[in-house]
C-alpha cells in the first residue's frame, strides 16, 4: 500500500513538473496561412488648427489639387495657402478570415512638415496590400493621446503629436482568397525551431487526438491530416488540437544589450569551472584655469607688449596691469586591484547566476566577462548581441 502511494506521489510530482514546463500549442506555434496582412495607402488629414504642412512642398500641394479637382474644383494653375491640411501615410493589419464590413484599426502617420494632427479628420483614403489591390477603406476622426502647444517664446508637447490612429477607422472591402484546410489537412510552424520540441508535439498529437495524424516535417513544421475513415470539420480538428500541452525544449542561449547594460539568460545555460580576474581601469582628467593678475602700479614694459625681466634689479616689467590665464592640466589613473576568482561549474542557472554574482560586477562588466569566458571555451551557450 505505501510503495503504491510512493509511486502515486512520483507519478504527480512529475506530471506537475511536466505541466510547468508546457506550453499550449496556440502559444508557441502558428497554423500555415493563418496570418495578418499588412495594409498601407497614402492620405489627406484636414481640419487642422494651423499645425498642418507647408503646401509649398510638392507632394501635399499636388493631392490637395487632385482631391479639389475631383470634386469639380481646377486648382492646377494656383498654389493654396491653407496650412489646415497634413498628408499623411495610413496603415493598418488586415485579420485572419477577416470579411467584407470587418472593421479594423488604422495608425495615421504625417509625411509632411505638420506640427500636430491634433483635431484633425482623415478623409476616404484606400488602403492596399502587397498585391496592389484595395482592400479597406479609412476615413475618421484621428486620437492621438497628446498635444502640442506654444506661443512666440515657448512651447510645450505632450507624447508624439505627428503620429495618431482611429479606432474601427477602416471597413474590410475584400477578403483574403485563402481556404483553410484543403484535403483535410494543415500545418503547424513553431515560432523557435526546434527538432526536439517539433518530435514532441508530434507524439502528443497523436496520442490525444486519435483522428489526427501528425507528422515532422523539419524543425519547425508539423503536417497535420485526419487519418482514414474520419469525417470532421478541419476547424474543429484546430480547435482540438491548439489546446494540446507540449513540453517546450530551448537552446542555451545568452542576450546581451551593451547599449543599455542588459543581460538575459536561458534556462539550459551551464558554466564549467573558470578562474576570472577583471579589474576595472580608470582615468581621470581634470582642466583648471590660472589668472594671473599683476599689481595695478606695476611697471610696464620698455616696448608695452609682453612681460620682461630687468637684468639690473630683476623685475618684472609687465604691460600695465594685464591679466594673463594659464591652463592646468591634470590626468590622473586608477586600476582596480582585482584577484584572480575561481567560479565553479554550475549545473543549473541559478548556480551559474550565483557563480556569476560572487565576482561582483555590473551588469556592462558581465558582458566582457562572458564574451571572454565563452572564448576560452567554458561557456555552454549561444552569445547573442543586440
Amino acid at each position: 500500500m505505501k510503495r503504491n502511494l510512493l509511486i502515486l506521489a512520483i507519478v504527480l510530482i512529475m506530471s506537475a513538473f511536466q505541466a510547468a514546463q508546457a506550453a499550449r500549442i496556440k502559444d508557441i506555434a502558428g497554423f500555415g496561412g493563418v496570418r495578418e496582412n499588412q495594409l498601407i495607402g497614402y492620405g489627406l488629414v484636414v481640419g487642422l488648427m494651423g499645425t498642418g504642412d507647408d503646401v509649398k512642398n510638392g507632394f501635399t500641394r499636388e493631392t490637395i489639387a487632385n482631391m479639389l479637382s475631383r470634386h469639380g474644383l481646377s486648382m492646377r494653375d494656383s498654389a493654396p495657402k491653407s496650412d489646415n491640411i497634413a498628408a499623411v501615410i495610413v496603415t493598418a493589419q488586415l485579420p485572419p478570415f477577416a470579411k467584407i464590413g470587418t472593421r479594423i484599426d488604422v495608425t495615421v502617420s504625417s509625411i509632411g512638415n505638420a506640427k500636430s494632427l491634433q483635431g484633425g479628420q482623415l478623409l476616404m483614403t484606400p488602403l492596399r496590400g502587397a498585391d496592389g489591390k484595395v482592400y479597406a477603406v479609412a476615413q475618421g476622426s484621428l486620437l492621438l493621446g497628446g498635444f502640442s502647444a506654444g506661443g512666440a517664446n515657448a512651447s510645450a508637447t505632450k507624447n508624439q503629436t505627428n503620429v495618431g490612429m482611429i479606432a474601427n477607422g477602416a471597413f474590410v472591402e475584400r477578403e483574403v482568397d485563402f481556404e483553410f484546410g484543403r484535403n483535410n489537412k494543415f500545418t503547424i510552424n513553431l515560432f523557435q525551431a526546434d527538432f526536439t520540441t517539433a518530435t514532441t508535439m508530434a507524439g502528443i498529437i497523436n496520442q490525444t487526438v486519435p483522428e489526427a495524424a501528425a507528422k515532422v516535417v523539419d524543425a519547425s513544421t508539423i503536417a497535420v491530416g485526419l487519418t482514414p475513415g474520419f469525417e470532421i470539420n478541419p476547424a474543429q480538428l484546430v480547435a482540438k488540437v491548439e489546446n494540446i500541452n507540449v513540453p517546450v525544449d530551448t537552446g542555451a542561449v545568452i542576450v546581451m544589450n551593451e547599449k543599455t547594460g542588459t543581460v538575459v539568460m536561458g534556462e539550459n545555460v551551464r558554466i564549467s569551472t573558470v578562474a576570472v580576474a577583471h579589474g576595472n581601469l580608470s582615468i581621470q582628467i581634470k582642466e583648471s584655469l590660472d589668472v594671473s593678475q599683476p599689481s595695478p602700479f606695476a611697471p610696464k614694459a620698455p616696448d608695452g607688449g609682453m612681460p620682461s625681466i630687468n637684468e639690473k634689479d630683476g623685475t618684472i616689467m609687465a604691460p600695465g596691469g594685464q591679466t594673463v590665464v594659464t591652463k592646468d592640466s591634470s590626468i590622473a589613473t586608477q586600476e582596480e586591484q582585482k584577484q584572480l576568482m575561481v567560479v565553479p561549474r554550475g549545473v543549473t542557472i541559478q548556480e551559474v547566476v550565483s557563480a556569476l554574482n560572487a565576482i561582483g560586477v555590473t551588469p556592462r562588466d558581465l558582458i566582457t566577462i562572458l564574451q571572454t569566458i565563452k572564448a576560452a571555451g567554458a561557456l555552454q551557450a549561444d552569445l547573442r548581441i543586440i
